[in-house]
């Protein structure tokens, strides 16, 4: 009865998240995670499909992109777990427009992922809206170590974190080029399939591209799911959240 009522909810709702559109939906979900997935240019995706006989002009491929990755990301968002209390927070450079903006990201120690924030900026104010947004809904997700480079917007934002009450309790802030390393790499995971010429056009076409990036890395490693986890079980996935049957076979 339960499972009935879920399978008639989620069925609903990929109606109501395709309602218009000219493809069927399993196509867009492809298309999308393929974006999202590897370095690969929405013609090189227009590409796939001809081969496959079916024309998508590039430009529908971006509107699919910017409409559909912020949702994957809400979506599997649902399906993190709570990390190992111990998280590493670092920034990295985006180019927008030419100019460089900062993705702000956060993983424990054994790389799993914890939150993410696009910002113009990198001072206190955007290293408060980071940490609000890794804490103020998710409870579970207040670490008890932070690990931070020497950047001085870390320790006040953290104080005051502690003092709006996001954090539970004051936790062990440790500076440590070394602890770092294991976060950067993980920043070329996140950026390996992003725009390499010129960047990306607006902030917010970055903000919405980005959300997509990072959901399709939590859903690489996996959210702690027991056996193998190959790209097969990632896009079956990707069909429960959108109430799919099967999104891998066009």
């Amino acid at each position: 009865m339960i499972l009935s009522a879920i399978a008639a909810k989620l069925k609903h709702r990929s109606k109501a998240d395709f309602k218009g559109r000219h493809f069927e939906a399993a196509l867009i979900v492809q298309a999308v995670s393929w974006y999202l997935r590897y370095p690969l240019s929405y013609r090189d995706i227009e590409e796939l499909f001809l081969e496959r006989g079916v024309e998508v002009d590039h430009s529908t491929l971006n509107r699919w992109v910017l409409t559909y990755a912020p949702l994957i990301e809400r979506r599997l968002r649902a399906f993190r777990k709570p990390h190992c209390g111990s998280v590493r927070i670092d920034e990295t450079y985006i180019r927008v427009r030419g100019e460089w903006r900062y993705l702000y990201r956060a993983v424990d120690k054994h790389g799993v992922p914890v939150d993410f924030l696009l910002t113009a900026k990198r001072d206190l104010d955007a290293a408060r809206r980071f940490f609000r947004k890794m804490l103020q809904d998710q409870p579970l997700f207040a670490p008890d170590r932070i690990g931070t480079d020497g950047a001085g917007p870390y320790p006040p934002a953290i104080a005051e974190s502690r003092d709006e009450g996001l954090l539970p309790r004051t936790p062990t802030h440790y500076v440590t080029k070394h602890l770092q390393q294991g976060i950067e790499s993980d920043h070329f995971r996140v950026k390996r399939p992003m725009p390499r010429v010129g960047g990306f056009r607006s902030f917010n076409t970055a903000r919405r591209t980005i959300c997509g990036f990072e959901a399709m890395l939590w859903l690489r490693k996996g959210f702690g799911f027991a056996g193998a986890w190959t790209v097969r079980e990632q896009n079956r996935l990707l069909g429960v959240c959108f109430g799919l049957q099967k999104v891998n076979e066009i």
